[in-house]
């Protein structure tokens, strides 16, 4: 049975986080600290206050730590919500990155770990970062990772060079890729824990870059002989990219549905503008030049959002979901940048301004397209894919024989 209704309380969820970020979230859009960078943590913590008073705060929270442990289905139809605004996620404590790293923590944490480096980033208390990318290493192919860590003793020493580190500045939990040299044999890509107060982890710099909703910008950090205790490995020695891969294939759908809450208000500014804005003796949504640039809106926004669910589906059947995910991150990271792009020219000239939100949307959506691997990685792992198994066109819904 295809069953695509929405259980009335999920929907009341909804509706609530919609009217929460518009009455409460919104006016901080305005706010100076939100800055070039992104909001300050000030302005975080102010924000993560107001969604912990109307009960809001983390509600991707697992049972294990005392959550409700919503389903990636309750995840779309929440976090599109949140996505009204671009600082609604970062209130509720469901943004990138931190969003996808307690979802990695919480599945590969011991409880001692746990304790200090997940809990703090659950209670909205610190915020997380994920160092993987490097200049010249590791980025779209982790496989080139160049930064090191070598077993001294009961620890290992780490040093190499990172960038577009996302919210680097003032994070409270690190999780760190690097190769293991010189253990034995366990050796390869390993994720270590590490505390943002630690000696050895250097901020070079805050990038400037054309988005600005994530806390506190991009960074370039050096570990310069951090030194981390053995029993901070996450996970196992060698196993960082198919954890890697665990935290990306949830991570960059839940990317897509906080932008298609954003892509959609924008869309709802548009049209309203379109009904009032009058040319040539009419309002403008009359004119068809108009009125298709919304409508092929409406189209991109509902195959979206049914990509999403779709998507959600498979990883709430416990399956990995990550050629459903590539397909998804993919095609919802094109269209909607299309989405705000005809809202902006829909506008008109007050489209380019600060006017509306518009033109902060479409400046921090441009990065949906690279973040969680670019469009073109994607495409990449779906050919290899169709190679192999061939193409779902082929296929009998349902079925797996081509």
């Amino acid at each position: 049975m295809i069953d695509f209704s929405i259980p009335q309380e999920l929907t009341a969820l909804g509706e609530r986080v919609r009217q929460f970020v518009i009455d409460e979230i919104i006016p901080y859009e305005r706010d100076p600290r939100l800055t070039q960078h992104g909001p300050n943590d000030e302005l975080r913590q102010e924000l993560v206050e107001l969604a912990r008073k109307q009960g809001l705060l983390t509600p991707q929270a697992s049972p294990r730590f005392g959550g409700k442990g919503i389903s990636h289905i309750e995840q779309s139809v929440i976090y599109e919500a949140a996505g009204w605004s671009t600082l609604g996620p970062v209130a509720m404590n469901c943004a990138a990155p931190d969003e996808g790293n307690m979802f990695l923590l919480d599945k590969l944490t011991t409880d001692e770990q746990a304790e200090v480096f997940l809990k703090p980033v659950l209670d909205g208390r610190f915020r997380s970062v994920f160092a993987m990318t490097e200049p010249g290493g590791a980025g779209s192919d982790p496989s080139q990772l160049l930064t090191e860590a070598r077993r001294d003793g009961d620890s290992y020493v780490i040093n190499g060079r990172k960038w577009l580190i996302t919210g680097a500045n003032g994070a409270g939990t690190w999780i760190i890729m690097a190769n293991v040299v010189d253990d034995g044999n366990r050796s390869g890509p390993t994720l270590f824990l590490a505390k943002g107060d630690d000696p050895g982890i250097v901020i070079e710099r805050v990038m400037n870059s054309m988005d600005r909703n994530y806390v506190e910008g991009h960074g370039v950090v050096v570990f310069d002989d951090l030194r981390v205790p053995a029993a901070n490995v996450l996970g196992e020695v060698g196993e960082a990219m198919r954890y890697a891969q665990m935290r990306l294939a949830p991570a960059r759908l839940t990317h897509a549905m906080r932008w298609l809450g954003a892509a959609s208000r924008a869309q709802h500014i548009a049209l309203e503008h379109a009904k009032t804005r009058t040319a040539f003796g009419s309002p403008i949504i009359d004119h068809q030049g108009v009125g298709f640039m919304l409508a092929d809106n409406e189209i991109a926004l509902t195959q979206c959002r049914l990509a999403i669910w779709y998507t959600a589906w498979v990883l709430d059947q416990g399956q990995k979901g990550r050629h459903e995910s590539s397909i998804s991150k993919a095609f919802v990271s094109e269209e909607l940048f299309k989405v705000v792009d005809r809202c902006i020219q829909v506008m008109g000239g007050i489209g380019v301004t600060d006017e509306t939100p518009i033109e902060m949307i479409f400046r921090d959506i441009r990065g949906f397209r690279l973040y969680d691997g670019p469009t073109e990685v994607h495409k990449y792992a779906i050919i290899r894919r169709m190679n192999h198994v061939g193409s779902t066109a082929a296929r009998v819904p349902g079925s797996d024989t081509v």
